[in-house]
């Protein structure tokens, strides 16, 4: 088939063959490698061939029967000319018009970027890849929950990102082990400790507790401090140490015995141990020259929070840095801020020039807070407790400038440099080795909100300095600050628990459940509240999993594992679609757990619903459906990080992976012995052998939770088995055995009241009455006043139920119940 002006194929071979057979087996083999279109003219070439076949070519040449057929469709001859072979003149059917789905715009990843206060659309540098640096710990101490408010939420944006939305993130983070916070605290816990090892005298310990706690450094700051938390936290150390100092004052004056003394000594020289480091610091915290002193400390406590993380499930970054191990680095990248005009040098220290850099065309100071520029105690603050000397805020051109590179003083670690020996600033170290690792731009920073200013304000204003750009990160995140019972939790004011301790009450999983159902932006209260309502949570999945799981244990072929799709099927798949399109729009809406966790939840309580109908009419629920349920939550919760492992449906059991074997090999033993018991059970009931079906019910109650196990009867249907914790199977029998406590007692005591006559409940209440009827009933008050009518009218009722309960009583009597 041809267009009218495009020439045929060369058709002469085929005329020059006489042999029938021939002839359609050669146009059969030439078709195979040509195509035509419906809706096309026939050339004269298939007019000759179509007439030189004269019938149509055998079954197996198929492409010469197609064309053959296709021709004679069209019903024209040799004779038709040319001219009048048009598409709009055959009578052959085309293809009709398809219509073309309109579609839908889908939902864009938006993020709540802290620098322009808004929700953006999420556009990565380069494609997929994603460079992200987060703010790490400074390693002075345990970390506590409030590190986990920030670490924890990263961790979950980060899984969603890479695992939901399909990015690739190289995600860097730093561990500040250089800083004022951790000189000090080295330097404190090296003087008490050699203090300790002196093994003063208790009278010496007394002398030195009065002696540190008149003298400046705590008096001065208990009365500067304006603060209403770190003031109230001075004062409780203050009474603390006020109990401590009392016994061994009195003590000391009776003359007790040296042993009764020294145990009084060490009480006080703990509850004094922050008081009196303070003080020795102060008189010998300058003597402390050694460096290796203020690199055991951080590496301690370091070594502490990477197994709180590990402990959490918080994935590790690709990248960590330490700044102690990025001096050089450091130098450099402070060298070239001065090089571009941004920083000068000032008695051996380098200071950022706040006013130069904003006033320059192409940079401004404090994008994210710049409301707070001028803020003394934030900046203060951000400088560090031993760079706010009267000498140090002299050497700067502005009250808004901030260090760079510190002068090292005397009993403070030091590193060569161009300007004499010293340390990094804070905010410097951030920039530096974020630079070194992810060059002139990233497109997320994280953190926490308290360091948006100075300490991110800084990093920025120094970053574009050294790089000479505006563009040094493109989205800020900042997760919410996280109080206990409703207080600011700080490891300053000592208002803070630790993870070892949060995991002591609670799991990883139930930890990060409390964090998912909350905005990871806004303000997240720790409290018992919040840890019951994520307990609550993760048990309503683990009984729908438990549930699916049973459902998908039950027999079936092959066949049996697709059944007839009824309304409730229907309707169940038609919320799935709808709940799994609702917690894709909540992730797109900067990653809204909170929302996607209640859709989920709405999904299963459908999902249960469901199930329940089919159990009451004692039908088989649709297995396929309710495995892509719950097979879709798992890899949710997967992508959250609240599930660890390879199992298809459900948290897993046992921990280490043990999980699927458990599944896989315990029970078919399981299936046995709930078949077995279920016969013995009926038998039993049958033969009314009571003593055997309390045998039955002790194995289901008391033996296999120890192993994990939990039987759930149902009459008439068959015994649903659960692999469960056995940590949370004993729990639960232990409320049990609770519950049934109070209700035993709750009948006791009801029946003790029972047993009261009417006629004798209000005689032993003389506190109230003085006088009575010859019924019992109270006729005056304790002070022989006349009870009111209103009064007795009250009364009256209660006598009347208490005389329904006695005669309850007397019945329950006669009929020996």
């Amino acid at each position: 088939l041809a267009g009218l002006d495009t020439l045929a194929f060369d058709y002469g071979f085929l005329l020059g063959i006489t042999e029938e057979l021939q002839t359609s087996q050669a146009l059969n083999e030439y078709l195979s490698c040509r195509s035509y279109v419906a809706g096309f003219c026939p050339s004269a070439a298939d007019a000759e061939v179509f007439a030189l076949l004269g019938r149509p070519p055998l079954l197996h040449h198929v492409h010469a029967l197609r064309w053959y057929r296709h021709i004679a469709a069209l019903q024209l001859g040799p004779e038709t000319p040319p001219e009048l072979c048009r598409p709009c003149m055959l009578d052959a059917r085309l293809l009709p018009p398809w219509s073309p789905p309109t579609g839908s715009e889908p939902p864009k990843l938006k993020l709540y970027n802290s620098l322009t206060r808004n929700k953006e659309v999420f556009v990565p540098q380069n494609g997929k890849r994603v460079l992200w640096y987060c703010c790490g710990p400074t390693v002075y101490d345990a970390s506590h929950m409030g590190h986990a408010r920030s670490y924890i939420s990263f961790d979950i944006l980060r899984r969603i990102l890479m695992n939901y939305f399909r990015y690739d993130v190289f995600y860097c983070m730093n561990i500040t082990d250089i800083d004022d916070k951790i000189i000090r605290r080295a330097r404190q816990n090296y003087l008490l400790e050699q203090y300790r090892q002196k093994k003063p005298t208790a009278s010496q310990i007394l002398k030195d507790v009065l002696t540190s706690r008149e003298v400046r450094p705590f008096q001065a700051k208990l009365a500067e401090t304006t603060d209403p938390d770190k003031k109230q936290m001075l004062e409780k150390l203050d009474s603390a140490v006020s109990a401590a100092l009392g016994p061994l004052q009195g003590a000391v004056e009776s003359g007790t015995s040296d042993a009764v003394l020294l145990n009084h000594a060490q009480v006080l020289l703990e509850e004094a141990k922050d008081l009196l480091s303070d003080w020795l610091d102060s008189q010998f915290g300058s003597q402390v020259t050694e460096n290796s002193i203020f690199s055991l400390l951080p590496k301690y406590w370091e070594g502490e929070y990477h197994k709180d993380m590990e402990a959490l499930n918080v994935l590790p970054p690709d990248v960590l840095t330490r700044v102690s191990e990025y001096v050089p680095e450091i130098v450099d990248f402070v060298k070239k801020i001065v090089d571009n005009g941004y920083g000068y040098e000032s008695n051996g220290s380098v200071y950022f020039d706040t006013a130069k850099f904003d006033s320059s065309h192409n940079h401004s100071y404090a994008k994210l807070v710049p409301e707070a520029v001028g803020d003394q105690k934030a900046l203060e603050e951000g400088e560090g407790d031993l760079s706010i000397s009267a000498d140090r805020l002299s050497e700067k051109r502005s009250q808004n400038d901030f260090a760079l590179w510190k002068a090292s003083k005397p009993g403070e670690p030091s590193w060569e440099s161009p300007w004499g020996k010293g340390r990094p600033g804070w905010h410097i170290e951030c920039s530096a080795m974020a630079g070194s690792i992810l060059g002139e731009s990233m497109d997320i920073h994280g953190g926490g909100f308290d360091l948006r200013f100075p300490h991110h304000d800084n990093e920025l204003a120094q970053s574009e300095a050294y790089f000479e750009n505006d563009h040094w990160v493109r989205y800020f995140l900042h997760t919410g600050h996280l109080t206990i019972a409703g207080c600011k939790m700080s490891k300053s004011l000592k208002n803070f628990i630790t993870i070892k301790d949060a995991l002591a009450k609670n799991t990883a999983r139930q930890l990060r459940l409390a964090f998912l159902m909350h905005s990871w932006k806004d303000t997240l209260d720790y409290s018992n509240n919040t840890m019951e309502s994520a307990i609550q949570y993760e048990k309503f999945l683990n009984e729908f999993f438990l549930n699916v799981k049973d459902i998908l244990r039950t027999p079936t072929d092959i066949t049996g594992q697709f059944e007839k799709w009824e309304a409730a099927e229907i309707d169940l798949n038609k919320s799935f679609y709808g709940k799994r399109s609702a917690v894709h729009e909540a992730l797109c809406d900067n990653i809204d757990t909170r929302t996607a966790l209640e859709e989920m939840r709405a999904l299963v309580s459908h999902s249960n619903s469901y199930m329940a109908s089919r159990k009451s009419a004692r039908l088989m629920p649709n297995r396929t459906l309710l495995q892509t349920i719950a097979v879709y939550l798992t890899d949710m919760l997967k992508t959250f990080g609240a599930i660890e492992g390879t199992e298809a449906i459900g948290f897993p059991v046992g921990g280490n992976g043990e999980s699927a074997d458990l599944e896989s090999t315990v029970m078919p033993y399981l299936r046995v012995l709930s078949d077995f018991r279920e016969g013995v059970r009926k038998i039993a009931r049958e033969q009314k052998v009571t003593d055997i079906l309390k045998l039955c019910d002790s194995v289901r109650d008391e033996t296999l939770p120890d192993l994990g196990v939990r039987l759930e009867d149902h009459e008439g249907l068959p015994t649903v088995m659960k692999l469960v914790d056995r940590e949370t199977l004993l729990k639960e029998k232990e409320e049990k055995r609770k519950r049934v406590c109070l209700f035993l007692f709750a009948q006791m005591a009801k029946l003790a009241k029972m047993k009261i006559p009417p006629s004798e409940m209000f005689r032993s209440e003389l506190d109230k009455y003085s006088a009575f009827d010859d019924k019992g009933f109270p006729t005056h008050d304790s002070e022989g006043k006349e009870i009111s009518k209103g009064q007795i009218k009250k009364l009256r009722k209660l006598y009347e139920v208490q005389e329904k309960l006695y005669n309850d009583y007397l019945q329950m009597s006669q009929n020996g119940s």
